[in-house]
């Protein structure tokens, strides 16, 4: 079994992963994330009877990244350096691109993903209101890099 395994060979139990013997090294994910909806809605997302979805969503992006392991059983909790997320309107939704730094012993993957999927949750719960057919899509991580300090 790999030495990073979430499994204790000894009991079968599911453990979090030791990583204090790993060195520190400068790691950055970026993950990206969509909703669609009706062009009507995406032309309103920053008027919304609930207020501007772009800017809400972004604050709780940043927040749900800085929580990761708090939602994640098995995640270790990490310095952040930076989280940036980017909400762009199209047509007919919204793209979604969130990217996290951290200088530790684990990567930030799931801090990425977390961000992009709770940005992708706050824009469905603000415009649900006025379109009933809004899907989040392709939640994805695109790119993760590792640089020793």
């Amino acid at each position: 079994m790999s030495e990073l395994s979430h499994v204790d060979e000894a009991t079968g139990e599911v453990r979090m992963v030791d990583v204090g013997a790993k060195p520190l090294s400068r790691r950055r994910a970026v993950a990206r994330g969509r909703v669609g909806m009706a062009a009507a809605t995406a032309e309103r997302l920053r008027t919304l009877p609930k207020g501007d979805a772009l800017t809400v969503a972004r604050i709780a992006a940043i927040q749900a990244a800085k929580r990761t392991s708090d939602l994640i059983p098995l995640c270790h909790p990490l310095p952040l350096t930076l989280v940036e997320v980017e909400l762009t309107v199209l047509g007919d939704g919204v793209a979604i691109e969130a990217v996290a730094e951290t200088t530790a012993q684990t990567g930030v993957e799931m801090e990425a993903l977390t961000a992009v999927a709770v940005a992708a949750l706050t824009v469905y719960d603000m415009a649900k209101a006025v379109d009933h057919e809004l899907r989040i899509d392709d939640i994805s991580l695109v790119s993760k890099t590792k640089e020793p300090v």
